[in-house]
C-alpha cells in the first residue's frame, strides 16, 4: 500500500478542507449532531480513546461514530503510550465505519503529559518513532497524527517530522504551540509553514483559527491542505459553513438572535439522564464561555451569564444581553472581541480544548 492515502473528498470540491479538532467532553455524539445542522465540517476527530492494560473502547465515543448522522468522515482519535495496547485499541477500531485511527501527541494537560501520553511524547523521538512503526503496520487505512510543535520548545520538531514521512502518515494537524504554552500566547504559523515544507502528507493548520478570513489568511501564509477548528467551534457553529461559503457566496452573518437559538439548542444537547440542572447549567457555561466572546465588546453578558445561579435566572440574561430592545437585530461578531476572554480554569486543568 502506498502512503499518504488521499483524504476523503470535503463537501464542496476546491473549498478549503475543514475538521473538528477533538475535544475531550466536548465533541460527543450530541454536539457533532449539532454542527450537522448549522454548518457540517469536512471531518470529524472524536474525543480520545484512552488506551492502557485494562482499556476498552468508551460506547460514547463509539456512539458518536456510529450515530451522528452527519454523512460525514469520522477518524477515531486515540491517546496512550504502550505499543502493544495501541496495537490492540487500533485493531478494534478498525472494524468501526472510521476514516482513520489519529494519533493524539498534542494533549497539554499535566495529567495527561506526566504520564509521557498526549503531549508528552513530544519528548521522546524514540517512542514516537516506535508508535509510528506499530501503528502504520497496523492501520490498514488511514494513520493520522495530531501534535503540537514541541514539548517547552521545538528541539525535537524535524526529527518528528521525518518519522512522519518515514512511516507513511496520511495527513498531520499541528496546534502551532508547545505543550508548555498551552492555549497561551501567540500560534506560531511558521512552524505550521515549515512542516507543510517538510512533510509529505497533508497538513491541518490548527490553533486560534477565529473566523472564515482568519481561515483564509493562514492558509494563503502557511500552504496547509485545511484547518482544523476546536473553541472557535463552540463559539461560532456556523465557522464550516462561512468557510466553504468565504469567496464564492454570500457568507451567512449570524445576528444575535441566531445565537440566543444556538443557545437552546445547547441546552437540549447538555441533557443527560438524571443529570441535575445545576449540572447541566455548569456545562452549558461552558460552552457560553466561549459563545459569549463575540456578544458585546464590554464583556457583560460573560460577566452576568457567568454568575447566574438558577435556570430561569441564566436563561432571563439570555435574553435581556441577545433579544430585547432589538439587540437580536444586531451581528454577532465574527472574530471575538479584542479583550474579552473565555475563563480558563477549564483549559488549563484538562485536555478539553
Amino acid at each position: 500500500m502506498s502512503h499518504p492515502l488521499p483524504l476523503p473528498d470535503p463537501l464542496e470540491p476546491g473549498s478549503l478542507p475543514t475538521a473538528l479538532a477533538p475535544m475531550q467532553d466536548v465533541t460527543d455524539l450530541t454536539f457533532m449532531r449539532l454542527l450537522g445542522q448549522y454548518g457540517v465540517p469536512d471531518y470529524f476527530f472524536t474525543e480520545y480513546f484512552r488506551v492502557h492494560g485494562h482499556s476498552t473502547l468508551d460506547q460514547p465515543i463509539v456512539d458518536s461514530i456510529l450515530h451522528h448522522d452527519t454523512g460525514r468522515p469520522v477518524f477515531a482519535q486515540m491517546i496512550g503510550e504502550d505499543t502493544f495496547h495501541l496495537k490492540r485499541t487500533a485493531q478494534a477500531l478498525q472494524d468501526l465505519p472510521i476514516a482513520g485511527v489519529d494519533l493524539n501527541m498534542g494533549c497539554p494537560a499535566p495529567k495527561i503529559y506526566r504520564k509521557n501520553v498526549g503531549g508528552g511524547l513530544l519528548r521522546d523521538p524514540d517512542s514516537v518513532e516506535s508508535i509510528f512503526a506499530t501503528l502504520r503496520e497496523t492501520c490498514k487505512g488511514r494513520f493520522t497524527v495530531k501534535m503540537r510543535i514541541g514539548f517547552e520548545d521545538d528541539r525535537h520538531y524535524k526529527a518528528i517530522l521525518d518519522l512522519v514521512n518515514e512511516y507513511g502518515v496520511d495527513a498531520l494537524s499541528i496546534h502551532g504551540r508547545t505543550v508548555k504554552q498551552m492555549y497561551r500566547g501567540d500560534v506560531d504559523y511558521e512552524r505550521i509553514q515549515l512542516a507543510v515544507e517538510h512533510v509529505n502528507c497533508p497538513v491541518f493548520a490548527n490553533g486560534n483559527i477565529f473566523s472564515a478570513k482568519k481561515a483564509k489568511r493562514v492558509q494563503e501564509s502557511t500552504g496547509c491542505h485545511g484547518v482544523m477548528i476546536g473553541r472557535s467551534a463552540i463559539r461560532n457553529p456556523w465557522i464550516f459553513r462561512q468557510i466553504r461559503e468565504d469567496g464564492t457566496k454570500p457568507t451567512f452573518t449570524p445576528l444575535l438572535r441566531d445565537v440566543r437559538a444556538y443557545i437552546d439548542d445547547l441546552w437540549k444537547a447538555a441533557e443527560r439522564p438524571g443529570l441535575p440542572d445545576r449540572n447541566r447549567l455548569n456545562r452549558m457555561k461552558k460552552f457560553l464561555n466561549f459563545v459569549g466572546q463575540g456578544v458585546d465588546p464590554d464583556g457583560r453578558f460573560l460577566h452576568e451569564m457567568r454568575r447566574g445561579r438558577e435556570v430561569k435566572d441564566f436563561f432571563d440574561i439570555c435574553d435581556r444581553h441577545l433579544l430585547i430592545d432589538g439587540r437580536g437585530e444586531q451581528p454577532f461578531a465574527a472574530e471575538p472581541y479584542e479583550g474579552v476572554h473565555a475563563r480558563p480554569n477549564h483549559e488549563d486543568e484538562s485536555c478539553r480544548l
